[in-house]
């Protein structure tokens, strides 16, 4: 889908004239840089023109995170058009991603496709999904420089770039993984965002499962690939820990019992883990990871190599996968956009989700923050937060395009209405062997309703089955979680 929308894209450049003017005439002031896209576009270089006038209004969306899926799946495209720029073609429920890891479930089943979210890319004609990034932002021009993504893919042509432009444009390109410049994360952990991280997590845990079995391994190499590390002890760490013990006690342990005593996680947090959590629920996962065979140490990550890693004591651990969650932070794209910031280098908007610096620019999900002159804290990056932000804007360009504004520049005046309200929902996670927490507390310090147990673990299931996605994808978590309470999980290495 993703290949057949870009070809579309490009092939209805192609047949344009080869005109700067036919495809970038500008509504507002020009910049040097807008002469220069001009000038691209002169000498060849595929893209989106603007729309023409009597067109749809053509919305621009960044990402296909939690964000800019649910932004648009409720836009009215009745009024828009909707192109999508995002290296992957599909939105991942990340609060089930732990359970693929060990094969609770499968990788399909916690990923969804965006043409099943927004129809409109694959079937409206003025609608697309591009496999691409974005690299680049020209607001006076409302034009966006795009490179498409071919990495990790064998024959394949060489990346190349081209121009969107936009008359809205809504920034949902998530953040990135946070190694807090520790020397050798980046090259010797795995993190655990994306379903290929997932899948990698999988495959070397049975490799070093299927390798410890391997007859003249020594003592220790079998202990050391045999040690599953996993640093942070946020919800995505506690997790993913509470996962992969059960499965060694469930699943490892009777069907490799040559080294079923060699098997150990060790779960490592700088400070308290599950810190957002009430304290006594804190203490119920402290004490049912420890009772499950995962050692707690307390310590921060000084160092990283290819099979050990340095505390700041000086202690060394060895390790066969390292897992890295330690939360995440303003990836290196969003930091170098021309933007005001707010705190933490997030893009900086106001109350109503704009950037307001530009026209027609907007920022929703773990890449925004409010601007410090709104007064208003940075909120978490969390799903919740991004799904409610993708809801409201939504909301707020249907609105605004009904009024007459939604082409760029687009001189109305229109009420935008009331301005984004986030009220928390609560927190969930699962320690495994069928205990879960449930905080549905509105922030860390006031009182409400914290339980633990057996009947945390059925509501987190339960909330999260009626939250994926699709009908489809239902069914198969369902199934999936069936099949592996009956049969097991499947230690296949595919």
């Amino acid at each position: 889908m993703a290949a057949s929308s870009l070809l579309r894209s490009l092939s209805r450049i192609s047949r344009a004239p080869a005109t700067s003017t036919s495809f970038y005439h500008h509504r507002g002031p020009c910049s040097p840089y807008s002469a220069a896209a001009a000038d691209a576009v002169g000498r060849g270089l595929a893209g989106l023109g603007p729309t023409a006038k009597g067109e749809k209004a053509r919305v621009v969306v960044l990402g296909t995170g939690w964000a800019g899926s649910r932004l648009m799946k409720d836009l009215d495209t009745s009024g828009y058009d909707v192109v999508c720029v995002s290296p992957r073609n599909h939105m991942v429920f990340t609060p089930l991603l732990a359970s693929t890891c060990v094969g609770t479930l499968e990788f399909r089943s916690v990923a969804e496709p965006l043409a099943r979210i927004q129809p409109a890319v694959s079937k409206s004609p003025g609608s697309y999904f591009l496999l691409a990034r974005c690299t680049g932002v020209d607001p006076d021009a409302h034009t966006i420089d795009c490179e498409t993504v071919t990495e990790g893919e064998k024959d394949t042509l060489e990346p190349w770039k081209f121009k969107v432009s936009y008359d809205k444009l809504v920034f949902g390109c998530g953040a990135e993984a946070s190694t807090f410049g520790i020397r050798g994360v980046a090259e010797h952990a795995t993190f655990l965002r994306e379903v290929h991280h997932a899948q990698e997590i999988r495959r070397k845990l049975l490799l070093n499962l299927m390798l410890s079995d391997v007859p003249g391994i020594s003592e220790g190499e079998k202990r050391r690939l045999l040690h599953c590390v996993v640093v942070g002890g946020g919800p995505t760490g506690v997790e993913f820990s509470g996962e992969l013990s059960d499965f060694i006690v469930r699943d490892v342990k009777q069907r490799y019992s040559h080294v079923k005593d060699y098997v150990h996680v060790t779960l490592i947090e700088a400070n308290e883990i599950l810190s957002s959590f009430d304290v006594r629920l804190r203490q119920y996962a402290i004490n049912q990871l420890v009772k499950s065979g995962v050692k707690l140490v307390r310590g921060i990550v000084k160092d990283v190599h290819p099979d050990k890693l340095i505390l700041d004591n000086g202690e060394e651990v060895p390790y066969g996968l390292l897992v890295w969650s330690t939360g995440v932070g303003a990836s290196s794209f969003v930091k170098s956009l021309p933007f005001p910031k707010s705190p933490g280098g997030r893009i900086g908007v106001d109350e109503w989700l704009r950037v307001p610096s530009v026209p027609d620019v907007f920022a929703i999900g773990d890449c925004s923050g409010f601007l410090e002159s709104t007064g208003k804290e940075v909120l978490p990056a969390l799903a919740q937060v991004a799904e409610r932000q993708g809801k409201y804007l939504a909301a707020l360009l249907n609105h605004v395009m009904k009024s007459g504004g939604g082409h760029a520049n687009s001189k109305v005046d229109v009420d935008l209405g009331p301005k984004f309200v986030y009220k928390h929902l609560g927190s969930m996670a699962t320690v495994g062997r069928h205990k879960a927490l449930v905080d549905l507390r509105q922030s860390k310090d006031s009182k409400g309703v914290s339980i633990a147990g057996f009947a945390s673990w059925f509501i987190w299931r339960s909330a999260y089955l009626t939250r994926v996605v699709s009908w489809r994808n239902r069914l198969y978590v369902a199934i999936n979680w069936m099949t592996t309470m009956i049969f097991g999980r499947d230690i296949s290495r595919i």
